[in-house]
């Protein structure tokens, strides 16, 4: 008999297996973003709940994921309770990222309450993952990609990095050039110009590690 924890977990560990969020997962398949979120699995009550067989239907589609796959991974949910669970990463959006309250000033993650995605092989204990939102940064990345930041990682030039300014912008950019008063970025979108920052601009600097294609 399957269990509610089985298929939920079949479907957290199908968005692993192409390296999205669970929230990514149901933007691909055309869905709201909070179809599949912690806080849909039970009522208010604490009746659990199900997802509907069309949304299962639409993920397969948009993933490429067969029907034997999928319960491949429901019956592998059912004896290994930690495959994904052990190697989850914070997750957050861009749109928070720059809100504030998420960071301290090394732009290390604080708080509690984050989503989490799977990622496997992290070396920095501190790693997080950004999910995209938008077309700013095409080609690159898309929406609903997750790229992995490694804030205890050194930054060096022609590396991919997170930065993060004193006024809360938050972009993805390659570092190009630094000195001992600035920082030059490269812009992933060509439609977007490059950027000088002064070093007091800059709240932190992080080095991205991995990201979703």
């Amino acid at each position: 008999m399957l269990s509610h924890r089985q298929i939920w977990s079949a479907i957290d560990a199908l968005a692993a297996r192409y390296s999205m969020s669970v929230s990514g997962l149901a933007r691909r398949a055309g869905l709201d973003p909070t179809t599949f979120n912690k806080s849909k699995r039970a009522a208010g009550d604490g009746r659990l709940r199900w997802p509907n067989t069309e949304s299962i239907s639409k993920i397969l589609d948009a993933t490429g994921c067969s029907i034997e796959e999928f319960m491949s991974l429901v019956s592998n949910s059912a004896t290994d309770d930690t495959t994904y669970r052990h190697k989850a990463v914070p997750l957050i959006g861009f749109a928070q990222a720059g809100a504030g309250g998420f960071f301290d000033d090394g732009g290390f993650p604080v708080g509690a309450g984050w989503d989490e995605v799977a990622f496997p092989d992290v070396a920095d204990e501190h790693a997080y993952a950004l999910e995209v939102t938008g077309d700013s940064m095409l080609p690159l990345y898309r929406d609903g990609d997750v790229v992995i930041v490694s804030p205890g990682s050194s930054v060096r030039r022609g590396d991919r990095v997170i930065v993060r300014t004193r006024g809360g912008e938050v972009m993805a950019k390659v570092l190009t050039r630094r000195t001992a008063r600035t920082i030059e970025l490269h812009s992933i979108n060509p439609e977007h110009g490059q950027r000088t920052l002064q070093l007091e601009e800059v709240e932190w600097i992080a080095r991205i590690i991995w990201a979703s294609q």
